[in-house]
């Protein structure tokens, strides 16, 4: 068995269900321990005990990205089960659809709360830990941005802003960080199958815009494993400040 994250804490946040939910299962699958956090515990209990069934090692712990008392308590308790978080996946995201003109302030903050601030909260907690361990060197924080961040679509406005957001806010840290550690890095999806897509590309819209792509498909359910596995393993090493954009062309 491949074992490239051995001795690799990885606390992977928005892990209930969709990218978040396979990251853990492939980080697991190569020797990492993860911690899944997320609100639906229920899902993540069930995703604990499916990786701790198939060899590897798991803790589900209850996480709200937005509130900052959330996010520490989530690393204090990976850290009585696991040591320290040595490596982090930033994935936890929302959207809200609906024209500019049509969003509530209430659904435009919310997204930002939770794909901004929780990003910032998650990655800054698991820096702080790994400056004051003396260990920031060899630790790995992955940001999870999308391609939307630097398109113009019509309905995504907090949501494509957020993820602008995202990114540079990971460049930034990267850039803060960069002779302490940890490095910093993003990835930077396209449209994949998810729960956060709903059902949108079953309907003649999201066909149309299926079509509308060079290669006219979504990414495969593997597309982000490899960046993601080699972001997490001492072979990023020199690799800090990057963004990773996967999307199949979608974005040409």
């Amino acid at each position: 068995m491949d074992k490239t994250l051995s001795g690799r804490v990885v606390l992977i946040t928005g892990a209930s269900s969709g990218i978040g939910a396979r990251f853990a299962r492939v980080v697991a699958a190569r020797g990492a321990v993860v911690v899944i956090g997320a609100r639906r515990v229920d899902r993540l209990e069930a995703l604990r005990d499916e990786i701790v069934s198939a060899g590897g090692e798991a803790l589900a712990v209850a996480l709200d990205v937005a509130d900052e008392k959330s996010v520490a308590a989530a690393y204090d308790a990976a850290e009585r089960k696991f040591g320290l978080v040595n490596s982090v996946v930033a994935n936890a995201g929302i959207n809200q659809d609906g024209r500019a003109t049509d969003l509530a302030v209430a659904d435009f903050d919310q997204v930002f709360a939770v794909n901004v601030r929780g990003v910032f909260l998650t990655a800054r907690e698991g820096a702080r830990r790994l400056q004051r361990a003396g260990a920031a060197e060899s630790g790995r924080i992955v940001l999870i941005s999308s391609i939307t961040a630097l398109m113009q679509s019509p309905g995504l406005a907090a949501y494509s802003a957020s993820k602008a957001a995202v990114t540079h806010l990971g460049k930034v840290l990267a850039r803060e960080w960069a002779r302490t550690g940890p490095n910093v890095n993003l990835i930077s999806p396209g449209y994949i199958r998810s729960e956060l897509a709903g059902d949108w590309f079953d309907t003649e819209g999201g066909k149309k815009q299926i079509n509308s792509w060079p290669r006219r498909r979504m990414l495969d359910d593997d597309a982000l494993d490899a960046t993601l596995l080699f972001l997490l393993s001492d072979a990023s090493r020199n690799v800090t400040g990057s963004d990773f954009v996967i999307d199949d062309g979608q974005s040409l």
